[in-house]
């Protein structure tokens, strides 16, 4: 599981104007996205249903969820954020990363942008290997080892090949 850490903000769907920012860690093993329960509320954000999640510790636990625009690296979406404990660092989910087309690679650990958010099913990535830009994101190795020095994410963006 690769985890980095990038600044996003959320919004109400309803668009009252009110919003948190925050970096949140990037987590491929969080299917949604998860935020403090308090400035979620503060923003206006409803709970829209409740679900059981498994957190790391494999302890199974009910939250509510509501539904919000997540803005990140220059991206925008909108999905299920957990109303999570108000102690609690928030998380970027997959299911917002995937939505934008935007993949970890925890091979080269990198965050990578697809040309095109795939409408069909694909067998192979072959077609994604010529970068086109290249950003920085930091990668702490303490949140993977518990210790040592910070690394650094690449993000590339890549252009299909003709």
């Amino acid at each position: 599981m690769a985890r980095a850490n990038v600044m996003v903000r959320l919004k109400p769907t309803a668009g009252n104007g009110a919003s948190y920012e925050n970096e949140f860690l990037v987590d491929t093993g969080a299917t949604d996205s998860m935020a403090p329960a308090g400035e979620l509320r503060r923003i206006g954000v409803a709970e829209a249903g409740k679900m059981a999640y498994e957190l790391a510790d494999g302890s199974v636990h009910t939250y509510p969820f509501g539904l919000a625009t997540i803005e990140f690296m220059g991206e925008v979406t909108a999905g299920r954020v957990i109303f999570g404990p108000d102690d609690s660092k928030p998380l970027l989910g997959v299911t917002a990363l995937e939505s934008v087309g935007i993949f970890v690679d925890p091979a080269h650990k990198t965050l990578k942008r697809l040309p095109a958010i795939p409408l069909k099913q694909t067998g192979s990535t072959a077609p994604f290997r010529e970068p086109v830009e290249t950003d920085t994101v930091a990668l702490d190795q303490r949140e993977l080892l518990g210790a040592g020095p910070a690394l650094e994410l690449e993000l590339a963006t890549f252009r299909s090949r003709p």
